[in-house]
C-alpha cells in the first residue's frame, strides 16, 4: 500500500471511529442545561421530594448546580448557596462530588473539541483528494456503530438501570465519593428517575442523529453505485 492510500484509509477509519463518540458527547452536552431539568420535573410520575422541595425549589437550586458544570467558576459558585435560614445548600461531600463531576464534564468537552478538530481534518483530507465516497462510507459505518452502542446502553437501562448507573460511577469516580443520603440536596434535586431519563434522553437523541447520518449517507452511496 502506498503512502497516499494509507493516508486516505486512515482518514476514513478515523471518521468511522470518531463519529459515534462525537454524536454521543454532543447529546450529553445538550443534556447539561437547566432546560432538561425544567422539563423533567414536570413529567408525569416524577417523584416528589419526601423532605419538602417543591418544583419551584428544585428549579431554583438545580439551575446553578447544572450551570456550574459548564461555566468557568470554581466551587465557591455553589458553596455560597444557602437556604432561607442560612443553612448551606450542599454539604462538603456534595461539593467535593460536584468538583469531580465538573472535572469529568470538562474532560468530555475537551475531548469533544479535539475529536471535532480531528474529524474536520480527516474530512478535509478526503475532500482534498476528491474522495467524497469515502466520507459517506465512513459516516455510514460510524452511524451504524453508534446505533449498536446506544442499543446496548438502552437495553441495559431497561434490564437494570441501577447496575448501569453503578458501573458508570465506578468508571469515572472513586469509591465512596458518589453515594449520598436520601436527605442530601443532590439526591433531592436529582433522584434516580432523573438520571434514568437522562440516559434515555441521550440515547434517543443519539439514535435520531445516527439515523439521520445513515439515511443521508446511504442515499449518497446508492447514487454513487448507480
Amino acid at each position: 500500500m502506498n503512502y497516499q492510500a494509507w493516508y486516505l484509509k486512515t482518514s476514513k477509519w478515523l471518521i468511522s471511529v470518531l463519529t459515534p463518540f462525537v454524536i454521543l458527547m454532543i447529546s450529553v452536552r445538550i443534556l447539561i442545561t437547566p432546560l432538561f431539568a425544567k422539563i423533567e420535573y414536570k413529567l408525569p410520575g416524577f417523584p416528589e421530594d419526601p423532605y419538602g422541595f417543591s418544583i419551584q425549589d428544585r428549579l431554583r437550586w438545580s439551575e446553578p448546580s447544572i450551570r456550574y458544570l459548564v461555566n468557568n467558576e470554581d466551587i465557591d459558585y455553589l458553596e455560597v448557596l444557602a437556604f432561607d435560614d442560612g443553612e448551606p445548600i450542599f454539604n462538603d461531600r456534595e461539593l467535593s462530588h460536584m468538583v469531580d463531576v465538573k472535572g469529568v464534564v470538562t474532560g468530555m468537552r475537551v475531548a469533544l473539541a479535539i475529536f471535532l478538530i480531528l474529524l474536520v481534518f480527516c474530512i478535509w483530507v478526503l475532500l482534498k483528494n476528491e474522495r467524497r465516497d469515502l466520507i459517506h462510507a465512513a459516516f455510514y459505518q460510524g452511524g451504524w456503530g453508534l446505533l449498536g452502542l446506544i442499543a446496548s446502553i438502552l437495553l441495559l437501562v431497561a434490564i437494570s438501570f441501577n447496575q448501569l448507573f453503578t458501573w458508570f460511577h465506578q468508571i469515572f469516580f472513586s469509591d465512596g465519593t458518589w453515594q449520598f443520603y436520601t436527605s442530601d440536596t443532590l439526591i433531592r434535586l436529582f433522584p434516580m428517575r432523573f438520571w434514568r431519563d437522562a440516559f434515555i434522553f441521550v440515547g434517543v437523541l443519539s439514535l435520531i442523529i445516527a439515523g439521520m447520518v445513515i439515511i443521508i449517507t446511504r442515499k449518497h452511496l446508492r447514487l454513487k453505485a448507480k
